[in-house]
C-alpha cells in the first residue's frame, strides 16, 4: 500500500476536517504548556518544587506542599493515557504526509519515549531521585518540539499543497 503522500490526495472536505482537528488538538496541547508555565514548572528546580513542595523555603512567594501518592498516580496515569492517544492520532496523520521515512519514524516514535521519560521522571523525582528533573526538562522539550513539527507538517501539507497527488 502506498501511504507516503496519501494525505495530499484526500478530498478538500476531509482535509478541512483533519486541519480543524489538528488546530484544536494544538490549542489544547499548548494551553497545557501555558498551565505548566503558570505553575513555575518550566525550570528544573521549579519542577522539583511543584511535586515535592517548598515548605522548607521561608522566602518562597507561594507555599507548595508535596503531592500525595494518589495525586501523583492520577497525574501520571491521566497524562500517559491522554498523551498516548494524542501522539497516536497525530502520528497516524504524519505517516500519511509526503516525506522521509526516517523523519516520520522519529516524529512518531520519539513522543512515546518522551511521554514515558517525562511522566515517569516526574514520578521518580517525587520519590526523591532529584536528578530526574533534568530528564523531565529534556524529554518535555523534545515532546513539545516533535508535536509542533508534526502538527505543522500535517497542516502545511493540508493547506499549502491542496491539489497535489502522491506519486
Amino acid at each position: 500500500m502506498q501511504y507516503n503522500g496519501l494525505l495530499l490526495s484526500f478530498p478538500k472536505e476531509i482535509k478541512f476536517f483533519i486541519a480543524a482537528f489538528v488546530i484544536i488538538l494544538s490549542i489544547g496541547f499548548f494551553t497545557g504548556l501555558l498551565f505548566v508555565s503558570e505553575t513555575s514548572t518550566t525550570s528544573p528546580n521549579g519542577i522539583v518544587e511543584n511535586y515535592n513542595g517548598n515548605e522548607d523555603d521561608e522566602d518562597a512567594p507561594v507555599m507548595k506542599f508535596k503531592k500525595s501518592e494518589r495525586e501523583m498516580l492520577t497525574i501520571v496515569h491521566t497524562h500517559i493515557l491522554s498523551m498516548s492517544f494524542i501522539f497516536f492520532l497525530l502520528g497516524g496523520l504524519v505517516w500519511l504526509t509526503k516525506g522521509s521515512k526516517k523523519l516520520k519514524l522519529f516524529l512518531t516514535i520519539e513522543p512515546f519515549v518522551s511521554v514515558i521519560l517525562t511522566f515517569g521522571g516526574i514520578y521518580f523525582l517525587w520519590t526523591g531521585i532529584l536528578w530526574m528533573k533534568y530528564v523531565v526538562v529534556l524529554s518535555g522539550f523534545l515532546m513539545t518540539a516533535t508535536f509542533t513539527i508534526s502538527a505543522l507538517l500535517v497542516l502545511y501539507q493540508l493547506c499549502l499543497q491542496p491539489m497535489q497527488r502522491p506519486q
